[in-house]
């Protein structure tokens, strides 16, 4: 965590240790082949940032992202022994719901969803990856990887 979870304006780090964090982890992604230039977008611990990491995150080239809010996608880590437990058939219904209901659905979305999510969560939401992604593609939907996505021509 970089910023308080109560009060985001609180960095719980200097920029010194924010950048060495950073670089730390491009280090230890180039032991997996993994080059800076090609992973060149950055999504926060637990999502949570501020101003701060973002300027900091700026000024080492490397562009901060988040998910798109709107549907419970990123809430596939909860457990049923959490009060903010959603289960994977309330995360779907979530996302088909704001497919049927937004304006421009989900063109641009950016779901955010825990693919290594725990042994304590039993019920995972990757297994309902196929019957969304059919879904979204009968829909007419395209999936793009972020880089993609977030190309500037």
């Amino acid at each position: 965590m970089y910023c308080d979870w109560n009060d985001r304006k609180k960095l719980l780090v200097s920029k010194d240790k924010f950048k060495a964090d950073l670089l730390n982890n491009y280090a230890q992604m180039t032991m997996f082949n993994v080059d800076r230039k090609d992973a060149s977008y950055f999504l926060p611990p637990y999502e949570w940032y501020n101003d701060s990491i973002s300027a900091w995150t700026k000024q080492l080239g490397i562009q901060l992202i988040n998910f798109t809010p709107g549907t419970l996608s990123h809430a596939d880590y909860t457990t049923s022994m959490d009060n903010n437990y959603r289960s994977s058939q309330t995360i779907y219904n979530s996302i088909l719901e704001y497919e049927r209901s937004a304006p421009a659905g989900l063109n641009g979305f950016i779901l955010l969803m825990h693919l290594g999510a725990g042994r304590d969560r039993t019920d995972k939401f990757y297994a309902y990856l196929p019957q969304l992604i059919e879904y979204l593609k009968q829909k007419g939907y395209q999936f793009q990887t972020v880089d993609e996505l977030l190309k500037v021509d």
